[in-house]
């Protein structure tokens, strides 16, 4: 039985954080989760509706850059273990604003790096085995070509502002640990989709521009391959990483799905198609398709080799792509006022009355 642990979860208001909270929530009741958030674009707490503070669960927003904020609250809550989603993390975005990247990305990084530092390492702290789990991204590795897979000494190679800053925020996980022996290890992860995903992001997006008639951009032939990885399992890897990995130690986590970026949109579109039928048009969804201006240092392909998180910690992937897009646009077709809330924005501009 994994013993109890009081865990700071970065960015749990986010995407991927959402979805592990509420798994740590039902998997694990004798955790106490702090979720921290800054409550940016991406981070909504309509993500963990129904989800009570209390004993277990406790809500601070604040900004991981802030240093003395971060020792403060580890101090207060005794933390003894971080799993650190919080990053800017759309490409896009990233190509016309670089600095926040910059900043939340390795700024925000070092300050919970500092913050881990102090408390764990010099003498503020009694815990047998406190760990730092960094969450990154395979788009540290670079571009492949048609063959080869990313493992964990693939050299780092990244090609946009976001994978450099979050290759950035690796190596400054990697140096506290070989330079301070600050008890850390690093997840890298290939593109994840399910619910409560930003519709910036390509799945959600694809769902709702097809729901409401508008076009389909895909950038370039199309042609461009990602690993997809179902959020779920991608959360389970996490729990497994953080419980049972060894210090010092990067783990690929990928989902055995290599998919062109036309395949993913074409099988929404005809999912979509399937389960509610064909648009007022008459015409299948995957006409809505429209190829776009490519943008600038578009890796062409991605794809990882995640045998050695098998190999070492037993986890391996559960949802076959065509599992996870069915459950993914059900979830949609269930929670269309989640989405239209934050495509119209309405979320953020109620919390910004709440929290300011």
């Amino acid at each position: 039985m994994e013993t109890s642990r009081r865990i700071l979860v970065t960015g749990g208001c986010g995407f991927i954080g959402a979805n592990f909270v509420r798994l740590i929530l039902e998997y694990y009741p004798e955790w106490r989760v702090v979720n921290l958030d800054k409550l940016t674009y991406a981070g909504n707490l309509e993500n963990l509706k129904g989800i009570e503070e209390g004993d277990q669960y406790r809500f601070v927003k604040a900004d991981i850059c802030d240093v003395q904020a971060m020792e403060e609250l580890f101090a207060e809550e005794q933390i003894d273990s971080v799993v650190h989603f919080a990053a800017e993390s759309h490409v896009d975005r990233s190509i016309t604003g670089p600095a926040d990247f910059i900043q939340t990305n390795i700024v925000g990084t070092f300050s919970l790096l500092e913050a881990a530092r102090k408390t764990w390492l010099e003498g503020k702290w009694e815990a047998n085995a406190p760990r730092f789990l960094h969450v990154s991204t395979d788009e540290v590795y670079g571009s492949l070509g048609d063959s080869g897979m990313f493992t964990e000494a693939t050299p780092f190679d990244p090609r946009s502002p976001y994978s450099a800053s979050k290759a950035s925020s690796d190596h400054l996980v990697n140096a506290y640990f070989h330079t301070y022996g600050l008890p850390v290890v690093i997840t890298n992860c290939s593109n994840n989709y399910g619910p409560y995903q930003f519709p910036e992001k390509l799945i959600p997006l694809v769902f709702h521009n097809s729901m409401t008639g508008k076009t389909l951009p895909i950038y370039g032939d199309g042609k461009y391959v990602r690993d997809w990885l179902y959020v779920k399992d991608h959360c389970e890897a996490i729990v497994e990483v953080l419980v049972k990995g060894k210090n010092g130690q990067s783990y690929n986590i990928g989902g055995n799905n290599e998919k062109q970026n036309l395949e993913v949109v074409t099988l929404i579109c005809d999912t979509l198609d399937k389960k509610i039928g064909l648009p007022e048009s008459g015409q299948p969804r995957r006409n809505l398709i429209t190829f776009v201006k490519d943008r600038p240092g578009h890796d062409r392909r991605y794809a990882i080799d995640a045998s050695f998180i098998k190999e070492q910690l037993g986890w391996e992937p559960r949802v076959t792509f065509e599992e996870g897009v069915e459950k993914t646009v059900d979830w949609y077709l269930d929670n269309q006022e989640w989405v239209s809330s934050v495509i119209d924005g309405s979320y953020q501009k109620y919390y910004e009355k709440m929290y300011g």
